[in-house]
């Protein structure tokens, strides 16, 4: 079985790279999916053209606002959001289904690239694709 790969980009670099900016690096790999529940400000909606909004796999109203980018909460976030992937993984379906097939690369909005709900995300969706591998 091929290894699974789901990649981290700042949803802000990206619309950098597809602008072309001089020494941008390369769109990232895959198919690309936007995890935050809110549209990134100062982001139109053509700059992300191609890319899949599953706002619904964002971590709810109530914990992005307990959370609020504190890194001393990160533990407990991260608890509470794995909770919430596990009660509802339906907005999951597609993210996983285009993990099987090759790179999916996550964008997400937050400044701090250690301590966001994406590297959650990643991690949970990380060990979906290898419970399911392991099962066939």
């Amino acid at each position: 079985m091929v290894g699974h790969h789901v990649y981290l980009e700042r949803v802000h670099d990206e619309v950098r790279a597809a602008r072309g900016s001089d020494g941008a690096p390369a769109p990232p790999p895959g198919r690309r999916f936007l995890v935050d529940r809110l549209w990134p400000r100062g982001v139109s909606k053509e700059a992300l053209e191609g890319v899949a909004w599953v706002r619904e796999a964002a971590p709810s109203d109530e914990l992005r606002r307990w959370f609020g980018h504190d890194p001393s909460r990160f533990a407990e976030f991260a608890e509470r959001y794995r909770a919430e992937l596990e009660a509802r993984p339906e907005p999951l379906a597609p993210v996983l289904e285009a993990a099987r097939g090759g790179p999916v690369t996550l964008l997400y909005a937050a400044r701090d690239t250690e301590h966001n709900h994406a590297v959650v995300l990643r991690e949970h969706l990380c060990e979906a694709l290898a419970t399911s591998a392991g099962g066939n």
